[in-house]
């Protein structure tokens, strides 16, 4: 096992800089002004791309501009006005009841720590870790999606399949300074090139250093 750690400590510094020289713009792709509009696009963006939840979010911020309003939101109005997301009842009664423990309990200012964000309703890791990484700017843990998943077990930076102990691993190895960028930088190349069904393998910048590359080539 030590051996195997010592090889991905190694490498994780060569895949973070080819990177971010490959997508120097890697960033937060889901558009919002303040801290709660991040959390409820975070949370909208759910099993939803990011695309749509820009366009549904355009209208939703508009008509609710503050914790307040979304807390005090008649439910049935709000999961109509976010029903092209998908699981639309599940993500509105989480969003409502968010706004009402930060309009109560926080006087309508987010919480900026991983162990406040994570009681709230439909925060977990992932979502606060995005939160805090992108609104904050602070780095508490590393925002573990479905593309983020994907390569790391691809590039054999972990075996493990739950996103809690990927987070575990990746944490061990990527330096913390790296850790809000580096979901960024894994999320853009998951969606330009190491694609879900098919990775375009002969196009890959980390070829020579991802231990999954002669299976796909």
């Amino acid at each position: 096992m030590k051996p195997a750690k010592r090889i991905c400590d190694s490498r994780i510094g060569d895949i973070i800089s080819i990177l971010k020289k490959e997508y120097p713009d890697a960033r937060c792709t889901l558009d919002f002004k303040t801290p709660h509009q991040l959390l409820v696009a975070t949370v909208l963006s759910a099993q939803c791309t990011d695309e749509r939840v820009n366009i549904v979010t355009k209208d939703l911020f508009k008509k609710y501009r503050k914790p307040k309003d979304f807390a005090g939101a008649d439910i049935r109005e709000l999961e109509d006005d976010i029903r092209s997301t998908g699981f639309f009842r599940n993500k509105a009664k989480s969003i409502k009841e968010s706004a009402r423990i930060i309009t109560n309990h926080y006087r309508g200012k987010m919480p900026d720590s991983m162990a406040k964000l994570v009681k709230l309703p439909g925060v977990g890791r992932k979502t606060a870790s995005v939160i805090l990484g992108t609104a904050f700017n602070k780095a508490e843990g590393i925002a573990v999606d479905t593309h983020v998943m994907r390569l790391s077990k691809r590039l054999g930076l972990t075996k493990q399949k739950d996103a809690a102990t990927i987070e575990k691993d990746l944490m061990e190895i990527v330096p913390k300074s790296e850790w809000i960028i580096f979901s960024h930088l894994l999320i853009s190349h998951g969606r330009a090139v190491c694609t879900a069904r098919r990775p375009v393998c002969k196009s890959c910048v980390l070829m020579g250093l991802c231990s999954s590359a002669r299976r796909f080539l």
